[in-house]
């Protein structure tokens, strides 16, 4: 199975680079909101939405994608948006760790939207502005936060985990993997901190505060998995699951990313 993640992982990485560097701007959008919208079709699986239904929801997550792009253009209005979605997370940390049982088909798909649509042009946004860090740019400098917490955690955790991080949530994840993960997630953020010439203390605080999220993310998509009965959101990457699966940790983090380098004038 880990080798199979491991190719899945490498042929994402190329499609990735190829879609930041490679492809004109807005092509890399377009495979950008791709992902998402596949996305969308995976989390209406979570309301157990028949197939028309799926394709009317994707299509409504399509909509709302464009109309926010459209209206995000203005730092205030990004701001307004990401900090909206800001506050879902927090709530969504709660949710996770006080009540995961409750759960509402209608509350499931509206937390689709939230879910999605602004992390999409988060992330958008910052492709088009690719801030002062060339020739890395701003998504790429994000998700190497993220996949740092992801790898770290996936074999700090199976080398040292014991204790449980969220049981009823998600029992194969450990506190000892979170710690691991977050670690990674600091030395990563140093060393790009001491490249790019920034402030080490902010950039430090920003990605820890996206390390967190991105655990938020992960236990949050397994909080709705759980309720429909399922393993995977999908079966789309093999030893992955599904998109969902594979952006759930960037969902959550990348509003508080966007505030962050916002906060930090390296997007304005």
């Amino acid at each position: 199975m880990l080798k199979v993640r491991i190719i899945t992982a490498v042929a994402l990485a190329v499609g990735l680079w190829i879609s930041l560097f490679v492809l004109p701007l807005h092509w890399g959008l377009s495979v950008m909101g791709a992902a998402f919208l596949v996305g969308a079709w995976e989390w209406a699986g979570f309301a157990q939405l028949n197939r028309t239904s799926r394709l009317i929801y994707s299509a409504v997550i399509g909509l709302l994608m464009f109309c926010a792009w459209v209206w995000s253009e203005t730092t205030q209005h990004l701001v307004i948006l990401m900090g909206t979605a800001c506050v879902w997370w927090l709530a969504a940390f709660s949710w996770v760790g006080f009540a995961p049982q409750w759960q509402n088909r209608n509350v499931t798909l509206g937390c689709g939207v939230i879910v999605l649509v602004p992390a999409y042009v988060g992330l958008a946004r910052m492709h088009v502005d690719r801030g002062v860090l060339p020739p890395m740019g701003l998504v790429l400098s994000f998700l190497l936060l993220v996949f740092a917490a992801d790898v770290g955690a996936y074999f700090v955790g199976r080398w040292l985990g014991r204790q449980k991080l969220a049981p009823r949530v998600s029992p194969g994840k450990t506190r000892e993997g979170a710690m691991g993960g977050l670690a990674l997630v600091l030395l990563v953020a140093w060393a790009g901190a001491y490249r790019f010439n920034l402030a080490v203390f902010e950039v430090l605080g920003l990605a820890c505060i996206v390390g967190v999220f991105s655990i938020v993310g992960d236990l949050t998509e397994s909080m709705f998995k759980r309720a429909a009965g399922l393993k995977d959101s999908g079966r789309l990457l093999p030893g992955h699951g599904g998109v969902l699966d594979r952006i759930d940790s960037v969902t959550a983090a990348a509003p508080f990313f966007v505030l962050g380098v916002i906060g930090l004038g390296v997007l304005t």
